[in-house]
């Protein structure tokens, strides 16, 4: 089934395993949200559970706080990534902080979906990855899933979560086709995972960027090179074990994402690799990004974000040293 569909599937699932799970978000209920990832669920579990709300970022985040509370487990849709600022506040000086502050007797059974990146061919706050902006914040859990079969399953693991979790959705892979397992999950939510092996370098992706560096994978077999990809499938906390294994095997570490590289989810991925294995490494960590400017207008959108060849190119660049 697409991604959308298998997110569909994943939270109708849910809420018929749990009647306090509800969700709320501009336009979800009757429209079936932007992208039709809640399509007829306010039909068939009613407007109770599935609420339409007006454009307020800041209320939605703070409502679930407050269903939280009372013991409910609300799912919150955001409806384009740029979107979330108004909610920002929220999230990092409340959500994230009210647990701790309660010294663990507080749950905060959150999840907070984020439609982000680009390959859409909008316009800025409609295609922006800001997962590092969250990833800073302690007390929020970040997953991002690559595949229809991992977005089934994470949605899941998340609304089951006592914690709050942020949900990145790679809205460009939504109508992506893939294989979902409905007996049981393949992996923990914060496990990485190795999407394809290798040997001669390790490329590190997640969300959108997972399939264009299977993209270079493919390519550079051609070439004669074997690149091993590594989906982290969580960005906080980061799954380390299989990306360390992987360094120390080949040597050469390339972190691709489409976010801007400053104070990035790759920066810290370079930051902590050169810590941990630096006698493994045979090139510096190189980082593949989105440039450090203003996300841009839709017909520049394949100059700004990373694709095969750039890849392919710090690759290159890796294995010269």
């Amino acid at each position: 089934m697409p991604l959308a569909k298998a997110i569909n599937a994943g939270l109708r699932r849910a809420m018929e395993d749990d009647d306090k799970v509800v969700q709320l978000g501009e336009d979800i209920g009757t429209l079936g949200g932007v992208f039709r990832v809640t399509e007829h669920l306010k039909r068939d579990f009613g407007a109770n559970r599935v609420l339409d709300t007006p454009l307020a970022e800041s209320g939605i985040i703070g409502t679930a706080i407050g269903l939280a509370m009372r013991g409910y487990r609300p799912v919150c849709e955001i409806q384009f990534d740029g979107f979330i600022f108004p909610g920002f506040d929220q999230i990092t000086t409340q959500l994230a902080k009210l647990t701790n502050r309660n010294e663990g007797r507080l749950q905060m059974p959150v999840v907070i979906r984020v439609p982000y990146g680009g390959h859409i061919g909008a316009v800025e706050h409609h295609q922006e990855s800001p997962e590092a902006y969250f990833a800073h914040t302690a007390g929020l859990r970040l997953i991002s899933p690559s595949t229809p079969n991992d977005a089934y399953w994470m949605i899941q693991q998340a609304i089951k979560s006592n914690d709050p979790v942020m949900f990145f959705e790679p809205k460009s892979k939504y109508w992506q086709k893939g294989e979902v397992s409905l007996g049981a999950p393949a992996a923990g939510m914060h496990a990485s995972r190795v999407a394809r092996t290798g040997t001669d370098a390790t490329v590190v992706a997640h969300g959108a960027m997972t399939a264009v560096a299977l993209q270079a994978a493919a390519v550079a077999e051609n070439e004669g090179i074997s690149i091993e990809v590594i989906d982290l499938r969580s960005l906080s906390p980061i799954d380390y074990a299989p990306i360390v294994e992987s360094v120390r095997k080949t040597g050469h570490l390339v972190v691709a994402q489409e976010a801007p590289s400053n104070a990035s989810i790759g920066s810290e991925i370079a930051a902590t690799v050169q810590e941990r294995v630096f006698f493994s490494l045979e090139a510096p960590v190189l980082r593949v990004s989105g440039f450090n400017v203003p996300f841009p207008p839709a017909k520049l959108e394949a100059s700004y974000l990373p694709d095969a060849d750039r890849i392919l190119e710090a690759v290159d660049r890796s294995l010269e040293y």
